[in-house]
Order: structure tokens, then C-alpha cells, then sequence
């Protein structure tokens, strides 16, 4: 369990300040609510594999009630799963998590008609009050836009938006339109800003 503490505070704080200093862990150990679920949750998972009666139901409501978050208790979260505002979010059911991933808050992760829970691959970005439901996947390194309700899979490196979610993959063209420029890893384009687009 203390393995997972630190892998937690480690890749936490990587995804909060872009950088792992001793610094930047002591900072997301101390003063984030982020951590302070993930611990509260790594210790909810270590009493139901030990069979410690009453230690999961009483963390489980002490992050309802301190924190406004509701973690089912057959999630599975990955290490450093960063919770940017933790109120009104919901990951229930089967869902799991990968690492990295980051919750802006008000989300809502689980089934939507009983019949499976999504899986989040590592390092995306779930935008304000997105849902997320049903048996689907996102693929590594997607974004899901505010407001966004997702019930099909999102490849990796994609992007969703809108109610329902419509996927955009990068470098593809809309209907009708041009395609995006290639960019590199930094997303700048090799085009001259400005300069016309051949249509």
C-alpha cells in the first residue's frame, strides 16, 4: 500500500506541475485534495482485500461527505488519477481508470443501462461535467470536451465533443473541409502563420 502512496504523489504530481522534484510531491501530498482521495481509496481497497469490516463503507462516506466525490467500490484506478476538482464526480460500476488521468469535475463515469462500464486508457483528459457511460473505451491520450456525453469508443489521440459526442481525430478534415496541417510533437504546424490554405 505504501508503494502505491508514492507512485500516486509521483505521477500526481507530475500531471499537476509538469515536473517530479521533491518540492513538487511534498506539495501534491500536503495540499491536494486529489491525493487525499486517492489515498483515502487505496487504503478503502487494502480493508476489502484484508476482509476489514467497516473500514471501506466508512471511507467511502467520508469522501462523499468532505470531498462531494462517490467512488464505487469496484473501480479501478490507475496511479496518479488526478481529480482537479473532485465535486459531483462519479466513476461506479466496473469502470477502470488508467494513469495519469485527469478529471476536471462534476463527471460522471460508469453504465448507462446496466450493460458495462467504460475503460479510460492512460493520460486523458475528461473536461467539466462529461459523461462517460456504457461498455466503451477511450484510447490513450483522448480528450473529452465539457458537457460531453460519450456512449462509443474514442480512439487514442482523438477527441470528443458535444451531446452526443462526436469524435474528431487529429489531422483529420471535417465534411467538406481542408484537413489540418500535420504538427509536431509540440502541436506547432509547419505552416507560416498566416499563410493561405490550399482549399
Amino acid at each position: 500500500m505504501l508503494r502505491a502512496f508514492i507512485r500516486d504523489a509521483i505521477e500526481m504530481s507530475r500531471v499537476a506541475t509538469g515536473e517530479v522534484t521533491v518540492r513538487s510531491v511534498a506539495r501534491t501530498v500536503f495540499l491536494s485534495d486529489s491525493y487525499a482521495v486517492m489515498a483515502t481509496t487505496r487504503i478503502r481497497e487494502a480493508s476489502r482485500r484484508w476482509h476489514i469490516p467497516g473500514v471501506n463503507r466508512l471511507l467511502r462516506l467520508t469522501q462523499s461527505v468532505i470531498f462531494g466525490i462517490e467512488l464505487g467500490k469496484d473501480i479501478e484506478l490507475g496511479d496518479g488519477v488526478y481529480l482537479v476538482h473532485t465535486l459531483g464526480t462519479v466513476i461506479g460500476g466496473t469502470s477502470r481508470v488508467g494513469k495519469r488521468v485527469r478529471f476536471m469535475g462534476n463527471n460522471t463515469i460508469g453504465s448507462a443501462k446496466d450493460d458495462g462500464c467504460p475503460v479510460i486508457e492512460d493520460d486523458v483528459l475528461v473536461g467539466c461535467g462529461a459523461r462517460i457511460l456504457g461498455p466503451i473505451r477511450i484510447g490513450a491520450r483522448a480528450q473529452i470536451g465539457a458537457n460531453a456525453v460519450v456512449v462509443t469508443d474514442v480512439p487514442a489521440d482523438a477527441v470528443a465533443v458535444g451531446v452526443p459526442a462526436v469524435i474528431r481525430v487529429r489531422g483529420q478534415a471535417r465534411p467538406g473541409e481542408p484537413a489540418s496541417p500535420p504538427v509536431d510533437a509540440n502541436g506547432v504546424s509547419g505552416e507560416a502563420p498566416g499563410a493561405p490554405r490550399a482549399r
